[in-house]
């Protein structure tokens, strides 16, 4: 079983940035993807960004396009998702996922079996 634990949430004034990392552990794999998603109060879970499991695909929502960027350092088991000129509607507890086996590219929650805990982002206006 694969253990996801994100980190580098915080609270950040609109126009700042962010860079949030999740840490794999466990039976990881050599081909592995993996997703961000966020989740507001009172909202659903929401795709923010995904890459694939040889890293060569990214994908992003419209809402962050050109904002945010979706990166992996397979040598440490790691994915990152930069976030810039971050806005108050950003804010959300942010949630990586990941699945074993793909070489695809999965936007939706559902095509994703390993979660973390989730990190608290907060954009203050």
């Amino acid at each position: 079983q694969v253990q996801l634990v994100e980190s580098g949430g915080g609270l950040v004034q609109a126009g700042g940035s962010l860079r949030l990392s999740c840490a794999t552990s466990g039976r990881t794999v050599s081909i592995y993807a993996m997703g961000w998603f966020r989740q507001a109060p009172g909202k659903e879970r929401e795709f923010v960004a995904a890459i694939s499991g040889s890293g060569g695909r990214t994908g992003y929502a419209d809402s962050v396009l050109g904002r945010f960027t979706i990166s992996r350092d397979n040598a440490k088991n790691t994915v990152y998702l930069q976030m810039s000129s971050l806005k108050p509607e950003d804010t959300a507890v942010y949630y990586c996922a990941g699945r074993s086996w793909s070489s695809l590219l999965h936007t939706k929650a559902a095509g994703y079996p390993d979660w973390g805990q989730g990190t608290q982002v907060t954009v203050s206006s």
